[in-house]
């Protein structure tokens, strides 16, 4: 990944970091879960409503946390906003897939702005950090 992609990539974290998209209360919502990286204290709690097309027409969270695990939460929700259930289980599946190659080739171009987060794959000790919203939202759409 050239430098200038890498300074890209960093700024869209800080800028998912510091205003996050679908920060909210999810006990508005059908489903929630709540999921805890014990190794920093990074916690999250996603809440999801399907619509009757199975599209997801909530998708909201809060959480406190590193800018990696807070900025991930904010990148999936802005991304998968409306998906429809299927498409949110794939892209969530391609990011943990993304994150265990360790930065090796290309992110699949689905990813949209949550390939920034290819470089985290490079730290184990991030890689939690980075899935912690992407895990919750899977067992939100796993009880729908």
């Amino acid at each position: 990944m050239s430098a200038e992609l890498e300074s890209l990539y960093r700024e869209l974290i800080l800028d998912h970091s510091r205003n996050p998209v679908g920060k909210g209360d999810p006990s508005t919502t059908a489903h929630t879960h709540h999921e805890l990286n014990p190794s920093c204290g990074d916690e999250i709690t996603m809440g999801v409503t399907l619509d009757a097309d199975g599209r997801i027409s909530e998708l909201v969270w809060e959480g406190q946390g590193c800018s990696i695990s807070m900025a991930s939460a904010s990148v999936m929700a802005d991304m998968l906003a409306g998906a429809p259930k299927a498409d949110a289980l794939e892209r969530i599946e391609e990011f943990r897939t993304m994150l265990r190659s360790r930065g090796a080739g290309e992110p699949p171009e689905s990813l949209e702005d949550a390939a920034a987060f290819q470089g985290v794959a490079k730290y184990v000790m991030r890689i939690k950090c980075a899935m912690l919203g992407w895990v919750a939202l899977e067992a939100c759409l796993n009880q729908a």
